[in-house]
């Protein structure tokens, strides 16, 4: 299954970004082969329509679950007609590799 994480960076010591649609990158997880690929969020800096756009992104990448601290209202219901799981931690200081490794012992 793949995982996206909003990451404040393109590292696995980079943090979890607390924006879902505004984050820097967004780290996919993929639970099988354990690899982890960082994207740039393009709409990051967009005036609006940054959530839709990111929804596109992770979507397009046969994401099953997205972790991020937050989601914003129109978000979710995008996010649950497609199937997508939500997950919100809304710890600022975990990092990606926190993160991949707390996914690993599930």
């Amino acid at each position: 299954m793949k995982v996206a994480i909003t990451s404040t960076g393109s590292t696995s010591d980079s943090k979890l970004d607390q924006r879902f649609g505004r984050c820097s990158y967004f780290a996919i997880y993929d639970t099988e082969t354990r690899e982890t690929e960082f994207i740039p969020n393009p709409g990051k800096d967009a005036t609006d329509g940054a959530g839709p756009a990111a929804v596109q992104i992770v979507a397009s990448r046969n994401v099953k679950k997205i972790i991020s601290g937050d989601f914003g209202a129109k978000i979710r219901s995008l996010l649950d007609n497609l199937g997508i799981e939500m997950t919100a931690i809304k710890d600022p200081e975990k990092s990606i590799s926190d993160i991949v490794n707390m996914l690993g012992k599930q």
